[in-house]
């Protein structure tokens, strides 16, 4: 890509938390290269909006001049440091440049074919999968799992991961249905090179194949007529840059490489006053521990927002769209490690959706019926994670309702067991192929904003009354409690007492 070399100035946008273009993208790196000399090695993990304080966005008006930051955070593989920078887009200079010490940027995404050709061609792992009768490497998959940090000496400071391989029987196999058990390949990902390789014993290759496309499965069910989702006159909801309005929902949209999609000024209109609920949401972080103690699998704890993030991993539904009706389609645009601007075309889906019933009342003296349809608005990404799909989808129903569901697809993560072995930490999933036991946890943090700035969080509990007050036994309550500061905050949910949170003003 060719960069211009005159001092970049920001682009014109309607809004501060307009996303970042890729004009803006590419000035932001080039302004970072000129001024601290950025070299070959150096990698981009991050090029995003630095989002404009709160003040200013609570306090913008439509022609109100705005100063645009890109936030970067920068990887130098030759000196294995880190930086993070602020870049002045509007006067076109490095406001803040720091050097953190102590962490790792995610695993880029340029950075997972890299690591393969790394292990392909490290003759230990040859020789180790060569025990296991595979002389074919370009059959090899490498999924370069993050290593996690285990307070090892040898390991201090170094950018690792645990790649954990699969082997296709062709080009087109799913190579998940036959792990390569028992071998690891340590990468240093700044010197991208192979530093051992952990051989814990040889246990052969599952036998059965697992394919699923349509080159594989030529027969599918014949027994569903078409059903068809249409709207005449188009959607209900309007799009400007990348604010929404729907009903009485308003919302900006934005997205990073981290975080993936992301909410702002969310608010709903009451009786012709707009009330804002949430000022920012997002998914902040998520993990997947695994319960399998073995040597091969108890390192396999990823934090896929932050160690790899999600935004980078978006699917483009350019190939393929996930979602049925009217669609309006918003692209994403980021860098590569290289610093070349890059873009998911169609990265997030904004649909709306029949839900059924929202209300229904049948007077039976009259025999009159009442029906009132629910509609909801649909915003939602899916990224590839490895062997994952994950699917973040957030609704807007019409009765003032804000969900936020994760669906999980794609495939399990697997792992091979020696024939007749049943696994204990595990489900046998195929002869000889098990699905280790693990968990998916996911935090979103929401930066509430009911009806202005000073909120409050009550729990609330469900408790029986006092028993001088409860002659019948039946009486109960809902009992709310302020939780005034963080430490307070930090609950656990309670079922037997219903428990649950609630924001007000």
């Amino acid at each position: 890509m060719t960069v211009a070399q005159e001092r970049p100035t920001a682009i014109a946008v309607a809004h501060p938390l307009e996303p970042l273009t890729p004009a803006e993208i590419a000035a932001a790196v080039a302004i970072l290269r000129q001024e601290k000399s950025l070299g070959a090695s150096t990698r981009f993990a991050t090029v995003t909006l630095n989002e404009p304080s709160k003040e200013t966005v609570m306090g913008f008006r439509p022609g109100d001049d705005i100063a645009r930051e890109a936030f970067a955070i920068i990887l130098d593989n030759a000196t294995a440091q880190t930086y993070e920078a602020i870049v002045s887009l509007t006067e076109g200079n490095v406001t803040s440049w720091k050097h953190i010490s102590g962490v790792q940027p995610p695993i880029m995404l340029d950075e997972f074919s890299e690591c393969e050709n790394a292990v392909k061609a490290c003759p230990e792992f040859i020789e180790a999968i060569a025990k296991r009768g595979i002389t074919d490497t370009s059959l090899v998959m490498v999924d370069p799992w993050s290593a996690g940090n285990y307070g090892l000496e040898d390991e201090e400071g170094v950018r690792l991961s645990r790649a954990l391989c699969w082997v296709r029987a062709n080009p087109t196999d799913n190579g998940y249905a036959r792990p390569i058990e028992g071998v690891i390949p340590v990468v240093d990902l700044n010197k991208m090179e192979v530093i051992r390789v952990e051989d814990h014993g040889v246990v052969p290759l599952p036998p059965q194949s697992a394919n699923y496309s349509q080159e594989y499965i030529k027969n599918f069910r014949t027994d569903l007529k078409p059903l068809e989702i249409i709207q005449p006159e188009g959607p209900s909801f309007t799009v400007e840059g990348h604010q929404i309005c729907w009903q009485k929902w308003k919302m900006r949209i934005g997205f990073t490489p981290r975080e993936g999609l992301v909410l702002y000024t969310v608010s709903y209109t009451d009786s012709g006053e707009e009330r804002p609920i949430l000022y920012r949401a997002s998914l902040a972080e998520m993990t997947v521990p695994y319960g399998d103690p073995q040597p091969h699998h108890y390192r396999k704890n990823a934090f896929d927002v932050g160690e790899y993030g999600v935004g980078t991993l978006a699917n483009s539904l350019k190939l393929g769209c996930d979602c049925l009706g009217e669609i309006h389609y918003f692209d994403a645009f980021m860098t590569n490690s290289r610093g070349e601007v890059a873009q998911i075309e169609h990265a997030v889906c904004l649909h709306e959706e029949d839900f059924g019933i929202l209300w229904k009342h049948v007077d039976w003296r009259t025999e009159e019926t009442e029906v009132r349809r629910s509609r909801r608005l649909v915003v939602s990404f899916i990224a590839t994670v490895g062997n994952y799909e994950y699917g973040f989808f957030w609704y807007f129903y019409q009765d003032g309702t804000i969900q936020y569901e994760v669906k999980l697809t794609g495939m399990v993560s697997t792992a091979a067991v020696a024939p007749g072995e049943t696994p204990k930490y595990g489900t046998l999933i195929a002869p000889q192929l098990y699905a280790p036991v693990h968990q998916h946890i996911f935090n979103v943090r929401m930066d509430m904003c009911v009806d202005g700035l000073q909120n409050s969080v009550y729990e609330v509990d469900i408790e029986p009354e006092d028993d001088e007050l409860n002659p019948y036994g039946n009486a109960f309550y809902a009992k709310s409690t302020l939780l005034a500061t963080e430490q307070e905050a930090q609950r656990l949910i309670d079922p037997m007492k219903a428990r649950y949170w609630k924001i007000v003003n």
